[in-house]
């Protein structure tokens, strides 16, 4: 029993120079994939959100839903497109997104963040003008490129007490309506919070030396290591898009750009609060 108390003694020593850290600053966290549909790892991310806002981080949660998307476009008879890893998204699926993503899924979240004990409130790009977008691709529909990110919204929410879950809708000058892509988002927000840390929850450990070996996981990459690794083939895929946002947040004064695995309980305590971390992390 002396044994277990020594581990916990030490986990919480191990914390507190990361506590102290990040106390009074805001992480922002980009939460999909498979935490988002596993009901156990769901409650989990929960939970860690509502722990690091209790003692003091301010917490920004930005979120997607693509497999919500998915079954309602597939309840309606309508066909899932992708074209180079981003949604296809004529006028009808906008509207789907805009009501699933803004709608079910945000509400969702923040119902389970109260259940867990945190106090919580539902925006979208669309409040308070909060994501300003224009037209991507023409061959994307309408799917939007940020042009500006408004923070003011989700200030005054952090100032309140409240842990801000955004859904990645934005809006265009004209009013429409765009699908934004909440990687994306989730980095620009980063930027525009002068927020030391964000953390994009993935389904795999982290940007792998070997695709096919989890036990080649490159703990630290620097942004001028980036080009180099896309030349050598070791990012590639999906991964692309992930370093990519990463990148662009760190450049925009982001201390620190985390790809974590969201397969792992309680990842995001495990990063920001211990010495080994959980993914990939990208710094300047």
């Amino acid at each position: 029993m002396r044994i277990d108390y020594d581990v916990r003694a030490n986990v919480m020593i191990e914390a507190l120079p990361y506590l102290q850290k990040y106390n009074n600053k805001v992480v922002v966290v980009k939460y999909g994939g498979n935490a988002m549909t596993n009901d156990k790892l769901k409650h989990a991310v929960m939970e860690d959100i509502v722990m690091l806002s209790t003692v003091g981080i301010k917490v920004v949660l930005v979120h997607g839903g693509g497999p919500e998307i998915n079954d309602m476009l597939k309840r309606i008879g309508k066909e899932s497109k992708f074209v180079n890893g981003l949604r296809y998204t004529d006028e009808e699926t906008v509207d789907i997104v805009q009501m699933v993503l803004a709608g079910k899924v945000n509400k969702d979240l923040v119902s389970m963040l109260e259940s867990h004990g945190g106090t919580a409130i539902g925006l979208c790009g669309l409040d308070g003008n909060l994501i300003e977008a224009e037209q991507l691709d023409p061959d994307l529909g309408y799917v939007g490129e940020i042009n500006a990110v408004n923070p003011k919204i989700i200030q005054n929410a952090l100032d309140n007490g409240y842990i801000p879950v955004i859904s990645t809708v934005g809006r265009g000058k004209d009013g429409t309506v765009y699908n934004i892509n909440a990687d994306t988002a989730a980095a620009r927000i980063a930027a525009e919070m002068g927020a030391p840390s964000l953390i994009l929850l993935t389904d795999i450990k982290g940007l792998l030396e070997d695709k096919d070996d989890e036990n080649t996981i490159i703990r630290t990459v620097g942004v001028s290591e980036v080009p180099f690794l896309k030349k050598q083939g070791i990012i590639t895929g999906g991964m692309i898009p992930k370093i990519d946002c990463c990148v662009e947040a760190v450049r925009r004064g982001v201390k620190q750009a985390n790809i974590i695995d969201g397969r792992i309980p309680h990842s995001i305590l495990i990063e920001l609060l211990t010495d080994i971390g959980a993914g990939t992390m990208i710094i300047a």
